[in-house]
């Protein structure tokens, strides 16, 4: 008895429907703001998506045994994920068009005062709200689903943006000027190329870096590769030390960071530079190293066939030394500069007697026939030992072989 009373009901809001739906999208319209202006999803749109989910809802009522087609619902879901619209607002939707139907049921029994209406409609209660349920669980794994996909595309869209930049070619849509505002990278910046060991194969040795930086208000925009995460960093004046205590709060594992540049055609040079500052890490070493900003490391580095056979002909001798040797000199060597030739800093760095200092400098100048007071001779001990600090790795692995 009940289902004919049911059933009767729901033939009533079928023939009402036209009424119901102008009812739902009027309510919809009225408490939900960003429904009112048409964006963005567009009123006719609306209005549609009512007329169906409403139709759907008043069938499910009159044929509870059918098989249920949630077509609809995951529609919806689908298209308000790939307008923008968020998810509790699409929802609270639903709830105000199923509300205007409820209501309207409620009133046609109260007034109809048909024997046995109310009761039905009572007794069916449960199932019309498990009803509504399912539609709203339909919405929302149709909708996240689809942002999922969304999110997806977006990443690899970006990948693609900051492969450009880094390689310096053009996308078949995108000059890499483009690139970069497409990615939302400020042209007024400064910018930093970030290179990463992955920890594993393509697996993200800055795990969440983009979401940490944005949240400090640093844009930037990354790829992952087999052996390495590569990122394109916009700084502004203030925001270098910002931007490297998050990369040392983050890193798991090797990093190097390039020095600041202004024109996005230098990306290309800066991952390079940015690699060669991973390589002087040690291995296994999660440590964030940035490249220094000295003109001379950089052509060294640009050039590094050349920096290897310069430093073996500028400091050959010093380099076939015993291992403990060697570093002494070569420490020494790197402190005298890195202090503007003074043997006092460099002593006070090296944890040692400024005589001591000048002692090992005339060993470094028996050694490679090179005076630190001639300029010439000092250009090229320089040159060297930015080569030998640039890749230190190498150059150990060298000399122990030399000396076996």
């Amino acid at each position: 008895m009940n289902e004919t009373r049911i059933a009767g009901l729901a033939m009533w809001a079928r023939d009402r429907l036209p009424v119901l739906v102008d009812d739902a999208f009027a309510a919809v319209v009225d408490r939900i703001p960003m429904y009112r202006d048409g964006e963005p999803v567009p009123r006719t749109d609306l209005h549609e998506s009512i007329t169906q989910n409403l139709r759907f809802l008043v069938g499910a009522i009159a044929h509870p045994d059918a098989e249920l087609d949630l077509t609809a619902p995951q529609e919806t879901g689908r298209r308000r994920a790939h307008q923008g619209a968020p998810l509790p607002e699409v929802l609270q939707a639903y709830r105000i068009s199923f509300s205007t139907l409820w209501d309207a049921l409620v009133g046609h029994a109260h007034d109809t005062r048909e024997p046995g209406d109310a009761d039905a409609l009572l007794a069916a209660a449960s199932a019309i709200w498990q009803l509504t349920d399912e539609h709203a669980v339909a919405v929302t794994e149709a909708y996240r689903a689809a942002t999922a996909e969304l999110l997806l595309a977006q990443q690899q869209r970006r990948s693609a943006l900051v492969e450009a930049l880094l390689t310096g070619h053009p996308s078949i849509d995108a000059s890499p000027v483009e690139a970069a505002a497409l990615l939302g990278l400020p042209p007024d910046a400064q910018f930093v190329v970030v290179a990463a060991d992955t920890r594993g194969l393509a697996e993200e040795s800055l795990p969440g870096i983009e979401r940490h930086l944005a949240e400090h208000g640093v844009v930037s925009g990354w790829r992952l590769t087999p052996a390495l995460q590569l990122g394109v960093v916009s700084l502004r004046s203030d925001q270098r030390d910002i931007a490297l205590e998050v990369l040392r709060g983050a890193a798991s594992a090797r990093t190097g960071v390039s020095p600041e540049y202004r024109s996005l055609a230098d990306t290309p040079r800066a991952l390079h530079l940015a690699r060669t500052a991973l390589a002087t890490v040690p291995a296994g070493k999660a440590e964030v190293q940035v490249f220094s900003a000295n003109p001379l490391e950089a052509l060294v580095a640009r050039t590094p066939g050349e920096g290897h056979r310069l430093a073996r002909e500028v400091l050959g001798p010093v380099l076939d030394l015993p291992p403990d040797d060697r570093v002494v000199l070569l420490d020494t060597l790197g402190a005298y500069v890195e202090n503007g030739g003074s043997a006092e800093a460099a002593g006070k760095l090296l944890h040692c007697h400024p005589n001591t200092v000048r002692y090992r400098l005339r060993r470094l100048h028996e050694l490679t026939g090179r005076s630190l007071s001639d300029p010439m001779d000092i250009t090229e001990l320089t040159a060297a030992s930015s080569a030998l600090r640039l890749t230190p790795a190498a150059w150990s692995r060298g000399a122990e072989v030399k000396q076996q």
